[in-house]
């Protein structure tokens, strides 16, 4: 992990395309302001780990289209 201090103003910028800046800290809470392109997505890291626990849910009720078909006859 790299940790790099900012201040309030201060930007860090990730392959080119994103840029972090730190819009403001208040006691324990840092606000950050992203700029990326449309097709990076950006979750809270709470809101992704729900995401991925969504998806394996779904894929275990998928069903093989070859024992679909077999159910039906």
């Amino acid at each position: 992990m790299l940790v790099l201090g900012r201040k309030k103003g201060e930007s860090i910028i990730i392959d080119d395309q994103i840029e972090i800046t730190i819009n403001s800290v208040e006691g324990e809470t840092v606000k950050l302001g992203i700029e990326a392109p449309r097709h990076i997505t950006i979750h809270r890291k709470e809101v992704y780990l729900e995401i991925q626990e969504e998806n394996k849910k779904a894929m275990s009720n998928v069903i093989d289209i070859g024992d679909f078909l077999k159910m039906k006859k």
